[in-house]
């Protein structure tokens, strides 16, 4: 939403921006054998995949976290509860398998609607 503001004989454009958090999974994303200046980059144990997703509302990133961490053998590399992001390290199996049941938990559990689980 935008709109124009008046002040002193000049218009000011400001925007708005409002979120409306959904009950979703946005992203559901797997690298495999991510490149080890990438992992460096952004702050990651070098790992032989990534698991990377985004959730609404954002809060739901810990029991993404937590499903994850109960599937399979995995590290969590970065969860955080505002922005809804989680990000799983691990072997490329371990790292599916975490991506793909906290994916599915979330919308068998608490009637998420899923994002499909994609691979790089």
């Amino acid at each position: 939403m935008t709109g124009a503001v008046k002040d002193d004989d000049q218009a000011t454009a400001r925007i708005i921006q409002e979120y409306v958090p959904g009950r979703q999974v946005t992203i559901a994303h797997v690298i495999a054998n991510p490149d080890p200046a990438l992992c460096e980059r952004v702050g990651l144990e070098s790992a032989t995949a990534v698991g990377i997703m985004t959730i609404t509302p954002g809060e739901t990133a810990i029991i993404a976290g937590d499903l994850a961490l109960k599937a399979a053998e995995v590290r969590i590399g970065f969860v955080d509860r505002f922005s809804g992001t989680l990000v799983v390290c691990g072997d490329l199996v371990g790292v599916e398998l975490a991506i793909t049941a906290a994916n599915r938990g979330l919308a068998t559990i608490l009637g998420f609607r899923p994002a499909p689980v994609t691979r790089s």
